[in-house]
């Protein structure tokens, strides 16, 4: 990028670490920035200050928050006895999104995943077992990624919660809604066959 004015360069540079900006995007990013009222860009810029100042991880589910206990935490009308373990905040506001859970959260930061070196203590499981411990739970809610890691995480965790005597479930996966069968690869299709419900 020599042929950029040095403070254009680092504009591209810094934009091209976000996940899924290439060098091409990352140009075009830049550009429009530039292209912006000064208001407009300074306030791009004070928003990911704040955010990196102000944003924190939950006391108590390690959620995303600025208030400790979050929000979903301190609701009282949510079911205090019902926990969904995520693997990511992102995960957290998915869930939200569909607006029919009105449990509670605990998000793992990760998946166990050897190939990586992430073990059970790298995540936050510790943290589920006190809080489990320390609560009324009668349901978890395991809704880790649908892959390897996922998946192995969940059956962990579930080894570790049912001595306890609490409820342990796994979401379902399987095919899509509008997806089509001839699509679906052989662990979705055995996924959605597990998961078949009386009708």
């Amino acid at each position: 990028m020599k042929y950029y004015a040095k403070s254009l360069s680092r504009l591209i540079s810094e934009l091209s670490k976000l996940p899924g900006i290439g060098g091409k995007t990352a140009q075009r990013l830049a550009f429009h920035i530039l292209s912006m009222e000064d208001k407009d860009a300074v306030a791009i810029a004070d928003s990911i200050v704040e955010a990196k100042k102000n944003m924190k991880y939950c006391s108590i589910c390690g959620n995303l928050t600025d208030i400790d206990p979050c929000s979903i935490c301190n609701d009282p009308s949510r079911d205090q006895s019902v926990v969904c373990v995520v693997e990511s905040p992102r995960d957290v506001f998915a869930m939200e999104r569909m607006k029919e859970f009105r449990g509670l959260y605990h998000v793992l930061h990760g998946a166990i995943s050897p190939m990586d070196g992430i073990g059970p203590e790298d995540i936050n499981l510790k943290q589920l077992i006190v809080r489990l411990q320390q609560n009324d739970i009668k349901e978890v809610i395991l809704a880790t990624n649908p892959n390897i890691e996922g998946e192995a995480t969940a059956m962990y965790t579930a080894r570790l919660i049912k001595p306890a005597g609490i409820k342990v479930t796994r979401i379902a996966h399987g095919v899509p809604v509008g997806g089509d069968l001839e699509y679906a690869d052989e662990i979705t299709l055995s996924k959605a066959m597990e998961g078949r419900r009386e009708l």
